[in-house]
């Protein structure tokens, strides 16, 4: 039976009582509203160690004051209802107060090129609180291994180079992208769309595709295939481009020409909904 801990002392009671050491535990970071994307996380998790730590926990930090914070989705009975289904053994959720002291004036920052471009250029503030938070609870988990989806690229490449850079001993496990059966990308944010724009979101994957056909064809020009893809998101009326963007896929750095694994991302505003997707286009042939 899934247990359902609110505080730090119930989550540390919790690993003790069931003898659960770093190597036993695989843990998955979720800011909730699940969906079958986080659930395949869960599953893998469960097929790589004994015991899965979910926690659901919707960061202040990591929004800016125009964001969506406050209506943001926390439906955390069914949350816990799906995790138990997908595997967990328990799902930490606590409150702001419980993870943020009221004087709390600590936080973990990458300085790097690559939390300021992407997502990062049109939300300065969101990598710190991410990457803040996502120390914390690995400090609180105390897991050896964390999931992480392949949706949100740029935030597990920072969480990488954090890991790196402090040493961290937790293993970090980038999963499959989930798509609904005509290729939009699962995201909490779906909820929001109208069902206009729900039909125009498919253009997220369908532009990502026909990109990967041109540089399976042999195009390599990273101009030419940021203008392609801008050109093919342009078709989707009702959504407003953020951005579209060809970068290296291990540090997000400048591309001119794809001659190593390369990440193409985007994100398209639909209506006051932000929804991000990729590809990795590899020289490799995968």
């Amino acid at each position: 039976m899934l247990k359902l801990l609110r505080t730090i002392d119930e989550l540390n009671n919790w690993r003790e009582s069931k003898g659960i050491t770093p190597s036993k535990l695989g843990f998955v970071p979720t800011m909730g509203a699940l969906h079958e994307g986080h659930l395949s996380l869960i599953k893998k998790a469960k097929e790589d160690n004994p015991f899965v730590l979910v926690s659901v926990f919707v960061n202040p930090t990591q929004f800016a004051p125009n964001e969506d914070f406050e209506k943001y989705p926390r439906p955390l009975e069914k949350d816990c209802e799906k995790a138990e289904s997908a595997g967990a053994d328990a799902v930490f959720a606590p409150s702001v107060e419980e993870m943020y002291p009221p004087d709390a004036s600590t936080f973990v920052d990458v300085e790097h090129s690559m939390k300021d471009q992407l997502c990062g250029a049109s939300r300065p503030t969101h990598f710190k609180g991410v990457t803040t938070v996502v120390n914390m609870l690995f400090n609180i988990a105390q897991a050896g291994k964390a999931y992480f989806g392949q949706k949100d690229a740029q935030q597990a490449a920072i969480i990488k180079r954090m890991i790196r850079d402090l040493h961290m001993p937790v293993d970090i496990v980038v999963c499959p992208i989930v798509r609904e059966p005509d290729g939009l990308a699962l995201s909490s944010r779906n909820v929001y769309l109208s069902a206009s724009e729900r039909k125009h979101a498919v253009i997220l994957n369908q532009a990502l595709v026909k990109l990967k056909d041109r540089f399976m064809a042999g195009e390599r020009s990273v101009n030419y295939l940021e203008d392609f893809l801008k050109n093919e998101l342009e078709k989707a009326y009702l959504g407003r481009i953020d951005y579209a963007r060809i970068v290296a896929f291990d540090d997000l750095s400048e591309l001119t020409t794809i001659e190593k694994p390369a990440l193409a991302a985007v994100a398209v505003f639909f209506g006051s909904t932000r929804l991000i997707d990729n590809v990795v286009l590899d020289p490799g042939g995968n």
